[in-house]
C-alpha cells in the first residue's frame, strides 16, 4: 500500500480480505484500529484468534460450538425426530430465532457449486446421510438458500436419502412479508405460488 506506513499496510491488506471491504474501509478500519487503545487492540486480537481456536464442530450436527456436542443436540427437549438442514451456521441463529422449529440441525457448511470447485465431498452431506441412516429420523427439512447452488443442494440431497423412506420437505420461498408483488422478481413470485396453501 503506498504511502502507508508498513503496519498500517499490512492490517489495510489484511481488512481488505474480509467480505465487503474494499480499501477505504480498510484504511477506515485500519486507522481506527490506530486510534483503539492498547488493552481494546489487544482483547480485539485475542477475541479474533479465540474464535479460531475456541471452537470445535459438533460431532452430531457439524454446527460450531465450544463443546461436543452442541447446546441445541444435549437438549432433551428437542425433537430428535427432525431435522432442518441448512448451509452455514449463521443459519442455525436465523433459525433460532423465529422461535418455531424445536427439532435438531444439521450444517452443511457451504452448498454444491461447480463453478466455484465445491462439490458433494466438499460439504457435511456424508455426515446427513449417516446420521439418518442411523437414528430414527422421521422428516429432514431442507433450508439450504433459494439460489441456483441452494436448489441443486436440496434437490442432490433428496435423491440421496429417498431410500431412508424419511419425509423429505422444503422451505417455503417467497414473497416477504410486507412487500409489494409490483417489485417482486419473477422467480420470487414463481416461489411464492408453488408455496401456496389453502386458507
Amino acid at each position: 500500500m503506498y504511502g502507508y506506513p508498513e503496519p498500517v499496510a499490512r492490517a489495510i491488506e489484511h481488512f481488505m480480505k474480509l467480505p465487503g471491504v474494499g480499501p477505504k474501509t480498510a484504511a477506515r478500519l485500519a486507522f481506527h484500529v490506530l486510534e483503539m487503545s492498547e488493552a481494546d487492540v489487544k482483547a480485539f486480537a485475542k477475541a479474533l484468534i479465540d474464535l479460531k481456536t475456541g471452537l470445535t464442530e459438533c460431532a452430531v450436527c457439524c454446527n460450531i460450538t465450544e463443546a461436543s456436542p452442541c447446546a441445541i443436540c444435549r437438549d432433551p427437549r428437542r425433537d430428535r425426530r427432525v431435522i432442518c438442514v441448512v448451509q452455514e451456521p449463521r443459519d442455525v441463529i436465523a433459525m433460532e430465532r423465529t422461535r418455531e422449529y424445536h427439532g435438531l440441525y444439521h450444517v452443511l457448511h457451504g452448498a454444491i457449486s461447480p463453478m466455484e470447485g465445491v462439490g458433494p465431498q466438499d460439504i457435511r452431506i456424508r455426515e446427513l446421510v449417516t446420521r439418518v441412516g442411523e437414528n430414527e429420523i422421521e422428516e429432514v427439512i431442507l433450508a439450504t438458500n433459494p439460489n441456483v447452488e441452494g436448489e441443486a443442494t436440496a434437490m442432490y440431497i433428496s435423491r440421496l436419502l429417498k431410500p431412508f423412506q424419511v419425509k423429505l420437505t422444503r422451505i417455503a420461498h417467497g414473497l416477504p412479508v410486507g412487500g409489494d408483488l409490483e417489485y417482486a422478481d419473477e422467480v420470487t413470485l414463481a416461489k411464492a405460488l408453488e408455496g401456496r396453501r389453502a386458507l
